[in-house]
């Protein structure tokens, strides 16, 4: 009785460590799963959006998220999110052309443009190379604008095929790595210039001693055409306007809006909403706070009043804009980069007092926005590798 009393003295003895031991492999294996991957707030399971995916059976789609019951009136029932396509390293800069029915945007790691169309769907190869490309605008007469980072420029892309570069320096320096470009009624074209381009991934590092290439370990030469041999970046971030007649003033200065990133003016042109973002290679000043900063137009074409217009706080989430777009009303739709916090990446969508109306949740990071479709109430998201797109229930301010 004795050696049985001790042998189940062992196996009870065992049988607690080995369950203290399976207790703490499984804590630290979900220790170091949290630690790779946050828990996520997607929809679970988790959903398929790929134009294969089973039919979206909810009558509000569960990734439509209101904070404010007036947002329900910008979007649209039974209209689900729906991938369009995969297959970036990094899409950027969507906008819409109405007369050929097709979104525009841009790869910039591929260096490439691409395009969807609308009648069968179908994607290709739009421009290559695209001097790494970013952000992408239509003009009132319907011709392409594009900001350069490579090759550190604004471009515009004529009717007859010809390309004019509408602005390449201020004040004898090269810009820094132009990134989004919107039109204004009276022929003027407004960009910003943050220092995002300034990489290997993204366009080209300075040359040796450039504030993103400081120590000369970077040969920026290669893979590039020779002239870019020599840029470094020459000045502060800032924001631009470029007049008909090709004159070049700054709008806004670093210390306006750093790290200025997507723009777009309001239905009426009488303000003008920035998102500024956080810093980039070769920075050195305030570098942005994951903000969206809004000015008033003047008559002139000057700026005052600066405010912040939102903080980009959900649920005390930092959702980082990128691109912004506004809708007839003058809602703020913007794109959303919540980094690791799974979940709140997508859309968010304010009022023009600011407040949170709601956000579109997509299950990658969203670094531009346009809205397009023949009646302009389709919203268009590029999302890191992707292109997403949901029906609304209102239009884009245009042009697109």
């Amino acid at each position: 009785m004795k050696l049985k009393h001790q042998d189940l003295s062992r196996r009870q003895a065992l049988v607690a460590m080995g369950a203290a031991t399976a207790t703490l492999a499984a804590g630290t294996a979900n220790a170091q799963s949290s630690a790779v991957e946050p828990p996520s707030t997607i929809t679970t399971p988790r959903r398929n959006f790929g134009p294969k995916a089973d039919p979206n059976v909810y009558f509000w789609d569960p990734d439509v998220i209101a904070a404010d019951d007036r947002f329900w009136g910008l979007m649209q029932p039974n209209a689900p999110i729906q991938r369009l396509w995969t297959g970036a390293l990094w899409a950027e800069g969507p906008a819409w052309n109405a007369q050929g029915r097709y979104l525009v945007w841009s790869d910039i790691p591929n260096n490439r443009q691409l395009r969807w169309l609308e009648e069968d769907g179908h994607v290709s190869e739009f421009r290559e190379p695209s001097n790494n490309s970013n952000g992408n605008s239509f003009d009132f007469q319907g011709r392409q604008l594009t900001a350069e980072h490579l090759t550190r420029r604004v471009v515009r892309y004529e009717n007859d095929g010809s390309t004019t570069i509408l602005a390449d320096r201020f004040e004898g320096k090269r810009f820094n790595s132009p990134n989004d470009i919107v039109a204004h009624p009276d022929g003027s074209y407004w960009f910003t210039d943050p220092p995002y381009g300034g990489q290997l991934y993204e366009g080209a590092p300075d040359a040796a001693g450039g504030p993103s290439n400081p120590d000369g370990l970077f040969n920026n030469r290669l893979g590039q055409p020779p002239e870019i041999g020599d840029a470094v970046r020459e000045m502060e971030t800032a924001c631009y306007r470029v007049d008909a007649d090709g004159n070049v003033t700054r709008v806004a200065t670093e210390a306006d809006a750093p790290d200025p990133n997507g723009l777009c003016f309001s239905p009426d042109y009488k303000t003008l909403y920035v998102a500024s973002t956080g810093k980039g290679p070769g920075d050195t000043g305030p570098g942005g706070e994951g903000i969206i900063i809004a000015f008033d137009v003047n008559d002139d074409n000057t700026l005052s009043n600066r405010r912040v217009f939102s903080d980009c706080l959900v649920d005390d989430v930092k959702c980082g804009p990128d691109g912004v777009r506004c809708d007839v009303a003058g809602n703020v739709w913007a794109s959303s980069n919540a980094g690791r916090n799974v979940g709140y990446s997508g859309v968010t969508v304010w009022t023009p007092d600011g407040t949170l109306l709601g956000r579109i949740r997509i299950p990658e990071i969203c670094g531009n926005i346009c809205f397009g479709g023949p009646k302009r109430n389709r919203l268009f998201m590029a999302a890191s590798q992707s292109i997403y797109s949901v029906y609304v229930g209102t239009q884009g301010a245009g042009p697109a």
